[in-house]
């Protein structure tokens, strides 16, 4: 198996919080047939609400890219909305980021523990980082958090 590397110079320039804070470890090679959406449903799968039926998503969610259809996805895995991202023993967690300037949700991570999240962005690693290391202009913050118990 490759060494990961320890630095992705392009995730940093994207996301400059990332190095703030606790920073962020790599935790998996590049791969391309899978997004944060479906990193978030533990499902490695590109999820996306492509209008042209590209990606996967599920048939009875609309198809467009507001937070409502991303909770309505969620749900249908068993999430449901909470009031915030605290740590929760018996639950898994997910952040759903929401652009403030278009309402359109930009991304999503799970949380791993106390202090960490994890993250797909785009074609990259999967990351573990803090919960506002991708607060960004292309990602905005996390707008929405929903629980599910762990299985």
């Amino acid at each position: 198996m490759d060494t990961l590397p320890d630095r992705d110079n392009e995730l940093e320039d994207n996301f400059p919080e990332l190095l703030s804070g606790g920073g962020y470890s790599i935790t998996s090679p590049k791969d391309v047939t899978y997004n944060c959406i479906g990193w978030a449903a533990d499902d490695k799968r590109w999820w996306w609400p492509d209008p042209l039926y590209q990606n996967y998503w599920p048939a009875e969610v609309p198809r467009v890219p507001t937070p409502e259809a991303f909770i309505m996805a969620y749900e249908l895995i068993g999430y449901g909305v909470c009031q915030n991202s605290d740590f929760e023993e018996e639950y898994e967690k997910i952040a759903i980021y929401v652009k403030k300037s278009t309402g359109e949700v930009t991304h999503a991570s799970r949380q791993l523990d106390c202090s960490s999240w994890t993250s797909k962005c785009g074609v990259h690693h999967d990351i573990s980082h803090e919960l506002n290391g991708l607060n960004s202009e292309a990602y905005s913050s996390p707008g929405i958090f929903m629980k599910r118990l762990k299985s």
